[in-house]
């Protein structure tokens, strides 16, 4: 569908600076990338923060700094500390809370001292929409909310207080250089169909066996009448790689018939995660994951941890 394939800053340039903070922004911007990523919860006093997980464990020293403030599971969940609490805390690399190891060893230093923070969505915006008018190049914003569901159940909805953030700034239409994606079908026909929000909107697609969203079936979303209902209300799709390359035992790659599917109903196809220090067994190198993508496959857009790498591989071959 798109002659010139996107290219998604994963949570900013995250292959080379933590994820999510004003530094990997930056630099993805500065790779070029069309689109850098805003993954949105709520903290306890309704502010948006921008951050992958509901919870502050996996990339700050919530641990060390507030012990006492755990749930019943071992989880700091974001929305119950302020915004001035978050504030107070440091970003560092991705890493597992239960054995502090970092998800990633080869990237930017675990144990660094740089005073990274968390960002709110409206300071992301006016970083990003001001890298846009000092360099003369524009980058959009792509914002995933997670857990709207979640977030209803302990009483907010991200949904309305993220709508009116997007609209003060400028993002509301169709045309606007935005997306809104969701791993939740409910939560984007609510914005579609009932706040009549007219940015894209784009359907993630998971794995059932995922416990982010338990009772949302991708399975059933992916056949040729749950590509057709997702067409009612977005413009996209956003599956997890597996749904469009198989890898089989042979460790060779098997390009199924999604993207056809969602293109034959209008859908562009933006995949996610290309990263080129965790290649599946069927890629024996980054430039050989992204022939199977984009070549292959013909996907309309990748959200990558390697902006640079991408864009590279893209002009290479003539697609940018």
């Amino acid at each position: 569908m798109n002659n010139k394939p996107i290219v998604i800053a994963h949570r900013g340039a995250c292959g080379y600076l933590p994820e999510h903070t004003f530094p990997a922004k930056a630099m993805a911007h500065a790779m070029g990338a069309d689109f850098i990523e805003q993954d949105v919860v709520l903290t306890r006093d309704d502010r948006v923060v921008v951050i992958h997980d509901r919870y502050l464990d996996t990339t700050t020293d919530v641990a060390e700094r507030y012990p006492e403030r755990r749930r019943d599971d071992g989880r700091y969940y974001a929305i119950d500390f302020t915004l001035k609490e978050i504030k107070s805390l440091r970003v560092r690399e991705r890493f597992d809370p239960e054995t502090g190891l970092p998800a990633y060893p080869t990237r930017f230093p675990f144990d660094a001292g740089v005073p990274f923070e968390v960002p709110t969505l409206e300071e992301e915006i006016e970083f990003i929409q001001g890298m846009n008018r000092s360099t003369g190049r524009e980058a959009g914003i792509y914002v995933e909310l997670k857990g709207p569901a979640f977030h209803r159940h302990e009483g907010k909805k991200i949904e309305e207080i993220v709508i009116d953030i997007l609209a003060r700034y400028g993002y509301a239409s169709a045309d606007a250089k935005c997306y809104i994606q969701c791993f939740e079908p409910e939560s984007l026909r609510y914005m579609r169909e009932t706040m009549r929000c007219d940015c894209r909107m784009v359907q993630l697609i998971g794995d059932n066996s995922w416990p982010e969203t338990p009772g949302v079936d991708y399975h059933g979303m992916m056949t040729p009448q749950g590509i057709e209902v997702v067409a009612e209300y977005a413009q996209a799709i956003g599956p997890w790689t597996g749904h469009v390359v198989k890898d089989n035992d042979a460790g060779a790659g098997v390009v199924t018939d999604l993207v056809s599917r969602a293109h034959r109903n209008g859908l562009a196809v933006h995949v996610f995660t290309l990263r080129a220090d965790a290649l599946p067994s069927y890629a024996k190198d980054f430039d050989a994951l992204m022939n199977m993508f984009f070549i292959t496959a013909g996907v309309d857009g990748a959200f990558t941890d390697f902006p640079d790498k991408t864009l590279r591989y893209l002009q290479e071959r003539g697609l940018r």
